[in-house]
């Protein structure tokens, strides 16, 4: 505890004396950080924090907080860019770009985030169980964020508002700590420097992606575009994993690094030489964008396996044009198509979570063109494959291009109309590669198509959750059989990077994500088409249809029809009246930890409510974590994932007259998935039966209301804190590498 205000101040000041012999950045003090984390990042974590007070990072709480919203569906122009540590480095340089601060160095009792915390003191939450209307949890609700000199009216209008917003106040121990702390000024401490062994690991790998030469220089170029946004970390190292992002600098390895800001990772880097270079993480770890990928004796002689003992050559290096850079079967022909697809596929988790968690906090326009629970697998890399062959990839790279940034609403019409003819004629070429390898008996239709992860890598087959405006996508086949599947190849799965990832500006106007949103429609019709190919030939369009319900006839076009076709049959003797789980009951064996054994529940007791469907099962929601008390001591977690069902995911608005309620279902997993919980409950274990039956009982918001009484905890239960720590503390345990700070933006008040 810092109980005395002049010991602490003259620690931190010695610290600060001695900064340039570390680095001249600053963090929370520990104590300070863990109370920080536990009970402000949850919310003020991501691109949507309120105000824009990313307080994730002790210069987030320097920065301050903007009027300003990062998402905005209706925006005309793109928003200016705000990443903390990218497009501003100084308290000034933000108040230039509208950022007002939340303390006070001449008066720290003024400080907002102060009179914040004092206002909830004051005014805690009124003593119900659900909060009134006058508390709006809405995610597009017009924020309150007052400045310094508004904070008065802003306190009489709101008393209720305080810090932490819609839950209960801090503990007498955290309020003093932070009290404490911001009296003084709110100081920080250095970040600590690498380790001997961390820093020789960097120095290992900044060389490795700076060698001398063309062919390194694209290799490098490629690894970047595609791990830019990863958190990178030492695997081979002892002790907890901190993380290093991948990005590019003035400044050679050996001096600190001088980034490159960039909208997007493939955006020119300007004049002179620069290079990669390995940046220390500065933020805290939060579950919504946390990524991690291993670097290690390993990864280094698989990437120069892959990349450096093929034959090949590469003649000179692409440039940045709009048209070059964001299609990668431009930028990158020259490296070998089978190393750059294996490249991903070693790690396709990572490759297909770029898109699915990312630091797109609030992802409804690209996320509502998919299904709520899918499964993914892949082609082989050695298999004849039109996905896999060089030479028709260069002849289809024109119709495979993505958009490029359009600022214009009305170009954005126009331009998806070219690339819908682009795809058609791309899907037409695909179509007629793979009826003559199939009629060859070249390419037989079957399991020897699928990629097995060579007999070891789990990221054979993922499962992919949506929940609503965030997802989740995990190793293996979890859930029961869903309605839909994706089969995916090279240029979908680069193509998917290059549109969701890479390309995707969250700061962007409508006109970009609308651009974004109808391409994103082809990519997943594309991917359920190659699925279908291993379906019974007398029920691929049965299966499409349904899949496809009240949908133009169009759009059934792309997905088995004049625009995708395959008359060939599959090569699959199927015995059942059900092809699709037959395919993966089949599959199953052949990939590695395809059956998911990590999730699967302990308790047989939720098995019922994994083998049921129906209109009971929409009352709940998204994500629920379940704490379950064993009765001989210590505790069990689980998570409740509600999967909504749709007619179709072809529309961008009207989602909610596509829903279908009654075939609606629950996925029960043993542990965590899902960074936005909406619910907490927690009961014991002798009440487990009780809990599933109500669960399958419910049929009115009013059954619902009964089973949070009985089971819930609410956003108003003085137990919140204490569960929440607890989660998170079993969410370390669980995965340590894995593990990051949930979001509790989206916990409902039902």
């Amino acid at each position: 505890m810092l109980n005395s205000p002049a010991l602490p101040y003259r620690w931190l000041l010695l610290c600060w004396l001695l900064a340039p012999l570390v680095n001249t950045y600053a963090d929370y003090p520990p104590e300070v950080k863990t109370a920080v984390e536990q009970r402000c990042m949850v919310c003020h974590g991501c691109y949507d924090a309120p105000c824009q007070l990313k307080l994730d990072a002790w210069e987030g709480l320097q920065r301050g907080a903007s009027k300003d919203k990062v998402y905005d569906g209706t925006r005309l122009l793109n928003a200016n860019l705000t990443r903390l540590f990218v497009d501003a480095q100084t308290t000034e340089q933000w108040r230039a770009k509208g950022f007002y601060p939340v303390l006070d160095p001449q008066d720290p009792q003024r400080a907002t985030i102060l009179r914040m915390l004092e206002l909830k003191r004051d005014h805690p939450l009124p003593d119900v169980a659900i909060l009134p209307e006058s508390f709006d949890f809405n995610l597009d609700r017009d924020q309150q964020c007052s400045k310094p000199e508004e904070f008065d009216s802003f306190a009489k209008d709101y008393p209720l508002w305080g810090m932490p917003y819609g839950f209960p106040g801090l503990d007498d121990a955290d309020h003093a700590l932070l009290t404490e702390w911001l009296l003084q000024g709110a100081p920080g401490v250095p970040w600590a420097a690498p380790s001997a062994a961390e820093q020789a690991e960097i120095n290992r790998w900044e060389t490795f992606f700076n060698r001398p030469g063309i062919k390194q220089k694209l290799v490098s170029r490629y690894i970047y575009e595609h791990l830019f946004i990863g958190d990178l970390y030492f695997s081979g190292l002892a002790g907890p994993a901190r993380y290093y992002n991948l990005v590019r600098s003035r400044t050679p390895p050996g001096q600190p690094v001088d980034m490159i800001a960039t909208r997007r990772p493939y955006d020119s880097p300007g004049k002179g030489e620069f290079y990669y270079r390995l940046q220390a993480l500065r933020t805290s770890v939060l579950d919504k964008r946390h990524m991690p990928y291993a670097l290690n004796d390993a990864r280094m002689a698989r990437w120069n396996e892959l990349f450096f003992q093929q034959d090949y050559q590469v003649s000179r290096l692409p440039g940045y044009r709009v048209e070059v850079a964001t299609n990668p079967f431009v930028a990158f022909r020259e490296l070998p198509v089978q190393s750059r697809y294996q490249f991903m596929l070693d790690e396709a988790q990572f490759t297909i979570m770029a898109y699915i968690k990312g630091p797109v906090c609030r992802g409804q326009v690209a996320l509502n063109v998919i299904d709520d629970h899918f499964w993914v697998i892949f082609t082989d890399p050695n298999v004849m494959d039109p996905d896999q062959n060089a030479e028709f990839l260069a002849s289809q790279s024109a119709h495979m291009r993505l958009p490029g940034g359009n600022n214009n609403l009305l170009g954005s019409l126009v331009q998806w109309r070219n690339y819908a003819k682009g795809q058609r004629k791309f899907l037409k070429a695909k179509s007629a590669e793979l009826a003559k390898l199939a009629g060859a008996d070249v390419t037989p239709l079957d399991f020897q198509l699928i990629w097995d992860g060579d007999g070891s890598n789990p990221n054979a087959a993922l499962t992919v959750f949506r929940h609503n405006d965030s997802a989740s996508v995990v190793q293996g086949l979890v859930g029961q059989t869903p309605k839909t599947a994706w089969l995916i190849g090279y240029s979908l799965l680069e193509r998917i990077h290059y549109l969701l990832v890479a390309g995707f500006d969250v700061y962007g106007n409508v006109a970009h994500q609308l651009e974004t949103r109808l391409y994103m429609d082809f990519l997943r019709m594309e991917g359920e088409y190659n699925f279908l190919v291993f379906m019974p030939e007398d029920r691929r369009v049965q299966m499409r249809d349904f899949w496809y319900r009240e949908a133009s006839p169009d759009v059934k076009e792309y997905v088995l029809g004049r625009k995708a076709y395959i008359h060939a049959p599959t090569g699959i003797d199927y015995r059942s009246n059900d092809p699709m789980s037959e395919f993966f009951q089949r599959l199953t064996p052949r990939l590695p930890d395809a059956a998911a054994p990590r999730y699967q529940p302990a308790d047989p007791r939720f098995a019922r409510l994994q083998s049921l469907s129906g209109k009971p099962f929409s009352y709940m929601p998204e994500v629920a974590f379940v704490q379950v008390l064993e009765e001989g001591g210590g505790e069990s977690v689980y998570t409740i994932i509600h999967n909504s069902a749709y007619l179709n995911n072809t529309q961008l608005f009207r989602e909610e007259q596509r829903r279908i309620p009654v075939e609606d279902y629950l996925t029960v997993v043993r542990g965590f998935i899902g960074s936005y919980p909406n619910i907490f409950f927690q009961l014991p274990a002798q009440q487990l039966g009780e809990f599933v039956a109500a669960i399958e009982t419910l049929r009115s918001e009013q059954d619902y209301a009964s089973l949070l009484q009985r089971y819930g905890v609410r956003r108003t239960d003085p137990r919140f804190w204490q569960l929440s720590d607890s989660l998170h503390q079993q969410y370390r345990d669980i995965a340590p590498v894995e593990a990051g700070l949930f979001d509790l933006n989206r916990y409902e008040n039902r």
